[in-house]
């Protein structure tokens, strides 16, 4: 799995006027070719009177599948610009349809181009963009007596605490980058002088929003 990467913060749609034609900038998040695919028909049921609902998408943890479609425009003027937009904003596991409803002015290739380059510019920057970061689950046992120090301890220097379970111990279930999982586990033994125990969880993503 990767340490981190890039996505769209929420799914969503974006809509400018070009010279009388709307574009529609619709994109979702997704994990599969499947996913991309189904989310790409609902669009075009959806818009079946639209001229055009041009398609790009890129999934994997290392891009291995890759679509551009250009549905009727002049090849490499819609598809291709809008992967090369996703792709320069470094974006994984996106899917982005850009429906067009013709105003009776003619683009020319350059002019789409950059019509629907910045459809999808405009639709990312509305959608805004996370970085999905790699984080262990970690279960943090301790005793009551000491419990309230080490969930003030973990609130102030920021760390992510899921849940607090009470039994005859109290077990703090944190989400710790994993980058930062040495150093979480040194200062809490710090904090409580070595009175704690942990219990190595599953490894989960979580976003953190992005800010230009």
């Amino acid at each position: 799995m990767l340490n981190h990467y890039y996505t769209i913060e929420k799914d969503g749609q974006f809509e400018l006027e070009i010279k009388k034609s709307r574009f529609i900038c619709h994109l979702k998040r997704v994990t599969s070719e499947i996913e991309a695919q189904n989310f790409i028909q609902s669009i075009k049921k959806e818009h079946h009177k639209a001229n055009h609902n041009c398609v790009a998408y890129l999934i994997g943890e290392h891009d291995e599948i890759q679509r551009a479609y250009d549905d009727g425009e002049p090849s490499g003027t819609a598809g291709v610009p809008m992967l090369e937009v996703l792709k320069k904003r470094q974006l994984k596991n996106v899917v982005v349809v850009v429906t067009r409803y013709f105003g009776g002015i003619k683009l020319g290739a350059g002019g789409l181009i950059r019509a629907y380059g910045k459809a999808v510019s405009q639709g990312l920057n509305n959608s805004g963009i996370v970085e999905r970061r790699l984080h262990t689950q970690i279960v943090v046992v301790t005793a009551y007596p000491v419990s309230g120090k080490l969930e003030n301890a973990l609130r102030e220097a920021g760390y992510m605490i899921k849940d607090i379970l009470y039994s005859d111990v109290v077990s703090f279930v944190c989400l710790v980058d994993q980058e930062q999982l040495n150093q979480f586990q040194t200062e809490i033994i710090e904090w409580l002088n070595g009175q704690v125990s942990f219990k190595i969880g599953k490894d989960v993503y979580c976003d953190k929003k992005i800010t230009s």
